[in-house]
C-alpha cells in the first residue's frame, strides 16, 4: 500500500503523512548519545524505500550525532527525494554571531547546501524573547533569501496564549506542536491546533505517542483498545489520532527499530482516519491513563546534562514503571543497581532543568519526592 501524502499549502510538495524523527535512533551505548550507524541506517533506508520523505533532526539530538549520522547516511540518496527539517537551538547562542556558527555547522554535518524546513527550536516565552533579542527571524529570512532555507517555522512548548503571540509576531510557513489524545486535554493541544488552523499554518505533530507512553497506556485502557481493534497495536491508535486532524501535514515518530517503523508504515499507508466512536474511546483511554501516578516525562533529555549529575529522565523512568506496576521490590532493586551519582537525592534544586522541560514538569520538586522514595527503598534493599 502506498504511503499517504498531504500537499504542503499551495506548493507542489507532497509530504509523507509519516515523518521520521531522529531523536531516538539505535545507540552504540544506551547511556550515551552516539548512534549505532548500521541499524539506524537500516531504519532510514527502509523508511525512504517505503514512501517516507520528511526527515526531522536537531542540533542537539543524540548529543549532536543525529545531524552527523544523516549527513553520512543520506549520501547515497537523491537529495530531491526527501525533505530535511532542522532547528536552531537559540539557548545555545550567546550573541548574533553564534547563529551563523550553528547554522553553518548544521549544513556541514548534514552535507547539504540547504535545509527544506527550518525551525526556531522549542519556543516558549523565554526562548522566543531570546530569538527576538538576537534577531533570529531576520537572520533566517536572509538564509531563506539565499536559498539555504526553503520554509521557516517553529516548534512550540508553552501555553496557547504564547502561541498566539508567536504566530502574530511573524509570518510562518508551518509550526510543530505536541499533539496526542492525552495532551489534547492535558496541555490544551486542542487550542494550539485550532490557533494554527485559524491562521492557516500547517501543523507538524511531534510526540504523537508521548515518548512511548501511549504505546502501553495501562491495562484497562489497553484492553479497551484491543477489544475495538484486536489486530492493531496500541501505538497505532495514537498515530492515527494525530493523523486524522485535517491541518496536520505530517506526524513525526522517533522510531528506534524496524518493528516500530513497519507498524507506523502500515498505519499511515492507505490511511484510515479515526471515527467519532473511536475518538470517544480514546478520550476514555486518556482518562484511564491520567489516573495513573506517572510523571509526564517523554525522555527528550532537554533537561540534561544536570550540573549535579542526576540522570533526570532515567530516574523518572524508574519511578514511572513503579507507579504503573506498583512493584516496590523491583523499584528498590533498580535504585540499588543505579549509579549512586545519578540518583535523585543528588539534586541541588538549581532549577536549570525545569527551564528547558517541554512538558513543564516541576523537576526539582519531583526530584525531592523521588529522593524520599530512595531513602526508604535503598535502606530496605
Amino acid at each position: 500500500m502506498p504511503m499517504t501524502t498531504r500537499r504542503f499549502k499551495d506548493t507542489p510538495l507532497q509530504i509523507s503523512l509519516l515523518g521520521l524523527g531522529t531523536m531516538r535512533l539505535p545507540r552504540v551505548n544506551p547511556d550515551e548519545g552516539k548512534i549505532d550507524d548500521v541499524p539506524a541506517k537500516a531504519i532510514l533506508d527502509y523508511a525512504l524505500a517505503h514512501g517516507v520523505n520528511y526527515i526531522d533532526t536537531a542540533y542537539m539530538y543524540h548529543d549532536g550525532d543525529s545531524e552527523r549520522f544523516l549527513g553520512d547516511a543520506l549520501a547515497d540518496h537523491d537529495r530531491a527525494s526527501y525533505y530535511l527539517a532542522d532547528k536552531m537551538p537559540i539557548w545555545m547562542a550567546k550573541e548574533p554571531a553564534d547563529l551563523e556558527k550553528i547554522f553553518t555547522e548544521q549544513l556541514r554535518r548534514l552535507k547539504t547546501d540547504y535545509i527544506d524546513f527550518y525551525l526556531f527550536h522549542s519556543m516558549n516565552k523565554t526562548h522566543f524573547a531570546l530569538c527576538q533579542e538576537l534577531g533570529l527571524y531576520e537572520f533566517l529570512q536572509k538564509k531563506k533569501a539565499e536559498g539555504k532555507i526553503r520554509y521557516l517555522g517553529f516548534s512550540f512548548h508553552d501555553a496557547p496564549e504564547m502561541l498566539e503571540e508567536i504566530v502574530n509576531t511573524y509570518q510562518w510557513d508551518f509550526a510543530q506542536i505536541q499533539l496526542n489524545y492525552a495532551d489534547w486535554v492535558i496541555q490544551d493541544a486542542r487550542r494550539q491546533y485550532e490557533i494554527l488552523e485559524e491562521h492557516g499554518i500547517p501543523c507538524i505533530v511531534m510526540e504523537p505517542v508521548r515518548g512511548g507512553a501511549l504505546a502501553d497506556i495501562c491495562p484497562s485502557a489497553n484492553e479497551m483498545l484491543k477489544a475495538a481493534r484486536p489486530d492493531a497495536s496500541i501505538a497505532s491508535w495514537a498515530i492515527r489520532y494525530a493523523a486524522t486532524k485535517p491541518n496536520v501535514l505530517t506526524v513525526l515518530s522517533g522510531m528506534s527499530n524496524l518493528d516500530q517503523l513497519k507498524d507506523n508504515l502500515a498505519t499511515l499507508s492507505d490511511f484510515e482516519p479515526v471515527t467519532e466512536e473511536e475518538d470517544a474511546l480514546l478520550a476514555r483511554a486518556a482518562h484511564e491513563w491520567r489516573m495513573k501516578d506517572v510523571i509526564p516525562c517523554t525522555a527528550c533529555r532537554y533537561c540534561m546534562d544536570c550540573p549535579a549529575g542526576v540522570d533526570i529522565p532515567a530516574m523518572f523512568a524508574l519511578f514511572n514503571e513503579f507507579a504503573m506496576n506498583k512493584r516496590r521490590g523491583k523499584y528498590a532493586k533498580a535504585l540499588n543497581e543505579a549509579d549512586p551519582a545519578t540518583l535523585a537525592r543528588n539534586c541541588v534544586a538549581c532549577g536549570e532543568c525545569a527551564i528547558h522541560c517541554p512538558q513543564q514538569i516541576a523537576i526539582p520538586e519531583k526530584m525531592a519526592e523521588l529522593a524520599k522514595w530512595e531513602e526508604k527503598l535503598i535502606k530496605q534493599a
